[in-house]
Parts: C-alpha cells; structure tokens; sequence
C-alpha cells in the first residue's frame, strides 16, 4: 500500500518570516485608504465597514508570530524538484498513504484539521506549484501531477489514496491518469470544470441540463473573478500584492461566499485562522502565481479514468455535481452527499470529508 522509505526526504521547513517585511505589512494596513463603494453590502462584494475593522484588527491585534510557530512545526519535507510539502507519517511500516490536494483562495492550510484524524495513515500534502510555501512556479492543474508524482516516488510511496478539491481535483485527475500504477484510489469533493465545456447539452440527462442551468446562472453571478484571473490575471495581481486590504477583500469574499457560514465568515474562519491564512498569501507574495491555473488551461482530456473513485459532495459547495455527471468521467463506488460544509470541506467539515477519505482507502484493499 505503500510505506514510506527511511529517510527518503528530509528537513524542507520554510524560514521564518524577517521582522522587516511584518513590519511593512502593518504599515500598509494602518495607511489603508478604504474606498467609496457601490451601495449593496456583501451583494456586491467585500462589505466596507467589516473590511476596515478586520484590517485594524490585523495591523494591532493579530499575532502573525504564534501562527508561524504552529505552522513551522509541522513535519515538513523538500523533495529534490524543490515542492515543499507536509509529510505526517503513521506508526505502522504498512499504513496506507493519503495525498491531499489543496484549491484556491486557499493552501495546505485547509487540511490543519484532519491531520489529528489520519494518525493510522501517512498523508502528504503538497503546497501546489505557484502557492504558498510550495518551492515552485506555477501551472496549470494538468502540469501540476508530475512533480506531485515525483515527490511520491521520492518519498517512497508506491500506492495511494489521491483526495482533491478545486485546483487540486484536476491535478488528482491528471496523477490518475498518468499514473495509475501510484494511484490506488480518488476521492474528489467536486469534479473539474473542464469537463462541462466538453458536454452536450442535447446528449444530456434532464438532471444534466439542470445542472448546466444552474452553473450557466452562477457563473454570471459570481464568475467575475474568473474572467480577470484567467485573462487578465497580472493586472490583478499587481493591486492584491501591493494592497494587503485589498488582498484581504479578495480573499475573505470567497471565503465568506463559498462556505457554509450563513454570512457570517468568522463562524467558520475564526478571525485569527483567517489572518493567518491571508498572511500567508502575502508574506510568501504568491497571489499572482496562485492565478496561473486560471490563465493556462488545458483542454478536457479525453475518456474515463480507470482509477475506481469516491466523491465527498457538501451542499454549500459552488456547484454540487450530480452523480450521473460524475460518473460520465469517473469510476464511482460510492459517493456521499452532505447537508452541511461549503468548498472548503475539509477545514469546515473534517469528520465529514475523512469519512469519504476512509471509503476511498478502504478501494485500496480491493485493489
């Protein structure tokens, strides 16, 4: 199943981050000057007055330093291709191994909660190329797999649960793909968007057409940031990386609009967590990079994957995917579906998104 090697991979912590740049940071924050919006509150966007208390709270209250501290004891390892990752190594020589695949507007940061749940397992997590603490440029998903499996040969893992979300479903999809030999098993909390393009309407199930409805209406409701991320995403990237406020308003809208917090973000983002994950974008200056994936697509790739398959589906996510559409690429042997959690299921729902964790470690004894 797949036991790491003695010694494969060692050290590969980041360093701690230079006084000079925190104390830039909470310069820029304290200079903040707040712009008149349009009227319309969180409908149209980052809502002015919750950003301006958030922002003072992060130049005067929040505590960067005792973040870091827990950050940089996690068990971290550098692989010779310089991606940076969490390694978490189980006592038992044969415990299976999980790999998890961060999205944006997030990082590695994601799975802090499920990491005290999978002891009996070795899990990898990756930070993904281009975002933060990951060591590498960034890509497209698509080209993302091939230094994810040259980290795992490195590490010595030879059969694996690969488990992704958002940016990190189409990588998992690509590792199946190109290595099936290395990937024992999926588990998916959503299926790439890549593969609506390449569906007919017409060869649609009713279920199907529906479903494309309702991505047609979210995506011009909310896909704006689509649109400048994938086509214009330097422009963007010049005001986020300069702005910590406005890096802030980028990220914490979806944040707030993605996951299950009734609208209240900090319910599910408590503020200090929240910092931290800001912070991190913005100490490792990776937002711009953290675009690429949205700027160099490529295209579906065509046929099933083999690789037999669980999905986690919460039903605050963007667009909970049906099971049909699901299975139109993927092998499905189970698929579980949640009244609870949003697109960051495995930080807002962790018992939840382990449980179909579990279910796809458990294919691997089929295998």
């Amino acid at each position: 199943m797949g036991a790491a090697a003695e010694g494969a991979v060692m050290g590969g912590a980041p360093e701690a981050v230079e006084e000079e740049l925190l104390d830039d940071l909470r310069r820029r924050l304290r200079r903040t000057r707040f712009a008149a919006g349009v009227p319309g509150g969180w409908e149209r966007g980052t809502e002015r007055e919750y950003l301006e208390d958030l922002v003072r709270y992060w130049a005067d209250d929040y505590d960067w330093r005792a973040a870091e501290a827990r950050l940089l004891a996690l068990p971290w390892v550098r692989a010779g291709n310089g991606m940076r990752t969490v390694h978490q190594r189980a006592a038992s020589p044969d415990a299976p191994t999980v790999v998890l695949l961060h999205g944006w507007p997030d990082s590695f940061l994601r799975f802090l909660r499920v990491l005290p749940l999978l002891r009996d397992v070795n899990v990898v997590v990756p930070c993904l190329p281009g975002y933060p603490y990951s060591g590498l440029p960034g890509s497209s998903r698509e080209a993302m797999a091939e230094p994810i499996a040259a980290l795992l040969d490195e590490l010595g893992h030879r059969r694996c649960v690969v488990s992704g979300g958002d940016i990190g479903s189409g990588a998992a999809e690509t590792l199946a793909r190109i290595r099936p030999d290395l990937v024992g098993a999926l588990h998916l909390t959503d299926i790439p968007l890549v593969h609506l393009a390449a569906l007919d309407p017409r060869e649609a199930t009713p279920e199907g057409r529906d479903y494309l409805d309702a991505v047609a209406r979210w995506r011009a409701a909310e896909g704006g940031y689509i649109a400048e991320q994938s086509t214009k995403p330097n422009t963007l990237a010049a005001a986020l990386a300069d702005s910590p406020a406005g890096l802030a308003a980028w990220i914490v809208e979806k944040l707030r609009g993605w996951s299950d917090c009734g609208g209240d973000v900090e319910t599910v983002f408590p503020r200090d967590d929240l910092l931290t994950w800001l912070t991190l974008y913005w100490v490792t200056g990776t937002i711009g990079t953290s675009f690429v994936p949205y700027a160099v697509r490529e295209p579906a790739q065509s046929g099933r994957v083999a690789v037999p398959t669980v999905g986690s589906v919460f039903a605050r996510d963007l667009l909970p995917p049906p099971r049909a559409l699901a299975e139109r690429v993927f092998d499905v042997r189970d698929w579980q579906e949640h009244e609870a959690g949003g697109h960051f299921a495995a930080w807002e729902q962790p018992e939840a998104f382990v449980r179909g964790v579990r279910a796809a470690v458990a294919l691997l004894d089929e295998d």
